[in-house]
């Protein structure tokens, strides 16, 4: 199957308009590249229930704050197209950055109030542009189901919320994260991880272990658990925790009497590489999986 790579957006609209006019479902998999095995699971899972497949590839400068690192992060195009043509994508779609931002750009998107706590607190403005680019996706390209990971848990709801209530014609699918056989879960910054800080880096899925066990057995305060998996991240590896959070899974929020369900979110720097990772909660006797690459 050829993959066709278009960087024009009028024409990337068109090919979809073309594929939905003759009546094709169509699958979209947004992407800043450095691809993983996470996102190729997302493109295989819009390979299983879409008649076309696309991809997009932008590193998007409005994400990334003052000190973060959109300069370094990795740009690994020719590795991308040959995992996506793997994958059997049909179109993969690569902006140059005045595609998406003319200059003289000044139009953003306010994204959804679940997107001011966590994240929110330490990266101000990185939820702007994640719903600015993802809204200019969507215009550009108008699947039928748009893929995120579960990974980027609280982004996941910033679009969920974000498509409902702007009346986007767009189902948003969130699959599981995907992780190493060692529960590390994968992402683009891992790379950037040396030896011993991917090993340091276990802390966080040790430290999500523990809530879940914790949690299930239902004789600690959230309070509680989330000091124990405080100390497991510093005792375990990480230099700095910027949260170790159990909160609401719709809002986000610390949970009231009649939450019933919860979410662990962690954000911690191991190095200089900042981490996030996240686990839905079960209580006792409930089941969880948890995917694994080969």
């Amino acid at each position: 199957m050829n993959l066709n790579v278009i960087s024009n957006p009028q024409a990337a609209y068109a090919q979809i308009a073309h594929w939905r006019q003759a009546g094709q479902t169509v699958g979209l998999v947004p992407t800043m590249g450095a691809l993983h095995a996470g996102h190729i699971s997302l493109v295989e899972q819009a390979r299983q229930a879409c008649d076309r497949v696309v991809t997009t590839i932008f590193v998007n400068p409005t994400q990334f704050g003052p000190n973060e690192d959109f300069s370094k992060y990795p740009r690994t195009l020719e590795g991308d197209l040959e995992l996506l043509r793997g994958a059997k994508a049909d179109m993969v779609f690569t902006p140059a950055n005045d595609d998406m931002y003319p200059p003289g750009s000044s139009t953003y998107v306010l994204p959804p109030k679940v997107s001011l706590p966590l994240e929110g607190e330490f990266r101000p403005g990185h939820f702007q542009g994640v719903a600015t680019i993802v809204l200019k996706l969507f215009h550009l390209l108008p699947a039928s189901v748009a893929y995120f990971g579960q990974k980027d848990y609280q982004q996941c709801q910033v679009i969920k919320q974000m498509v409902d209530e702007l009346n986007v014609p767009m189902r948003i699918e969130i699959c599981p994260t995907v992780r190493e056989s060692d529960g590390l879960a994968m992402s683009s910054r891992n790379r950037y991880l040396s030896a011993p800080q991917r090993q340091s880096a276990l802390c966080l899925w040790k430290a999500l272990q523990i809530a879940q066990s914790l949690y299930a057995a239902g004789r600690h305060s959230i309070g509680e658990i989330e000091q124990q998996m405080r100390e497991t991240l510093l005792s375990q590896g990480a230099q700095r925790v910027d949260y170790a959070r159990i909160v609401d899974r719709e809002t986000l929020l610390a949970p009231s009497e009649d939450t019933d369900a919860v979410v662990a979110l962690i954000a911690v720097h191991v190095g200089t590489t900042r981490l996030i990772d996240n686990l839905l909660l079960e209580p006792l006797g409930a089941q969880y999986s948890v995917l694994h690459t080969p």
